[in-house]
């Protein structure tokens, strides 16, 4: 499987990411099956704009987490998202909306190109 996905490229898609999180569930009206649907969505899109600012990346703000911790932490959120439909019994637009975006999430990070090594003499 090609792996394109840079660090460079995954911090330009962090901040949007973050903040479509904490606005999707007003747009779409998340919640509707249950309350969960909408501020699970809210609540990780705050997280995750603090795991960015707080990332090892040339976006980050506050550089103290390494980035291989940042896709740990992303590798988590696509689980519990492709999970939370089943386990808390999302239905309609709720269901589709983790299940789509805990799909892409996985994506994105089984997409990431590994780092090259750097030697130093």
């Amino acid at each position: 499987m090609p792996r394109f996905i840079t660090k460079e490229i995954h911090a330009y898609l962090d901040y949007p990411v973050a903040l479509g999180l904490m606005a999707m569930p007003f747009i779409l009206g998340l919640g509707a099956s249950n309350p969960l649907a909408f501020w699970l969505s809210v609540i990780t899109g705050v997280a995750a704009l603090l795991l960015t600012i707080l990332t090892d990346h040339h976006l980050g703000l506050i550089r103290v987490l390494p980035y291989k911790f940042h896709l740990l932490v992303d590798g988590l959120v696509g689980l519990t998202f492709v999970a939370a439909p089943f386990v808390l019994g999302f239905t309609g637009i709720d269901f589709g909306y983790y299940l789509a975006l805990g799909l892409t999430v996985l994506c994105v990070v089984s997409l990431h190109k590994p780092e090259e090594m750097t030697v130093s003499a």
